[in-house]
């Protein structure tokens, strides 16, 4: 009997002071927990120079996940793509990772892949829903497929008793000065995603050829 090969599932995201890794940890169990799948965590390189982030009182980068190159892309089945908002678009350093696949543009290496978008902004006007609309144009370019979670996610989508990050184009959160830390909530939306678009991306690998 001829087994699958293993899904690739390929977190990539940038986190300046934790947010977003938060999610993006959460998001890979919840990958990792779809019968094979495999999700690794991979974070963008950082453009802004030590001392700039010194002053910022950024933390330092989680020492466990490498950087990832543009070329590497290539080797996953599906993807998550995690970043903070700046003014309603997606972080500088996560662009600037976006403008450098011109070669897997070129030959839309990356089209038909599946992808999902989650996000951290400030404040409720800090681009919740503009931030995930604007990154969507970036997978389009690549011929990349948009996997929103819709409203899936059942009554976590309706919540009106506490404040709540992300949704139906996927998982957020709120940052607001920085003191604020992903809930709960926003933590199982952020695993429920990992294992929706794992099983997704499951499902839409392409089947190997039977043997002659």
């Amino acid at each position: 009997m001829q087994t699958m090969p293993t899904t690739k599932v390929y977190i990539v995201f940038y986190s300046l002071y934790g947010h977003v890794e938060d999610m993006a940890r959460k998001i890979q169990e919840g990958a990792n927990g779809v019968e094979g799948v495999e999700a690794t965590l991979w974070q963008v390189p950082e453009t802004l120079p030590d001392r700039v982030l010194e002053k910022m009182k950024a933390p330092d980068k989680p020492h466990d996940v490498p950087e990832i190159r543009p070329e590497q892309l290539v080797e996953a089945d599906g993807f998550l793509f995690g970043f903070p908002s700046r003014f309603g678009v997606m972080a500088a350093q996560f662009k600037a990772f976006f403008d450098a696949t011109h070669d897997l543009w070129a030959t839309q290496a990356l089209a038909g892949k599946p992808a999902g978008i989650f996000w951290s902004t400030g404040f409720h006007g800090g681009g919740q829903e503009l931030t995930a609309l604007t990154a969507v144009t970036q997978l389009a370019h690549h011929g990349m497929i948009f996997v929103p979670i819709g409203y899936t996610f059942g009554s976590g989508m309706f919540e009106m008793n506490e404040v709540k990050g992300g949704s139906s184009y996927g998982a957020g959160t709120y940052a607001a000065d920085g003191s604020r830390q992903p809930t709960e909530l926003e933590l199982q939306q952020a695993f429920y995603q990992g294992k929706y678009v794992a099983e997704l991306t499951k499902k839409l690998k392409p089947r190997p050829l039977p043997a002659q």
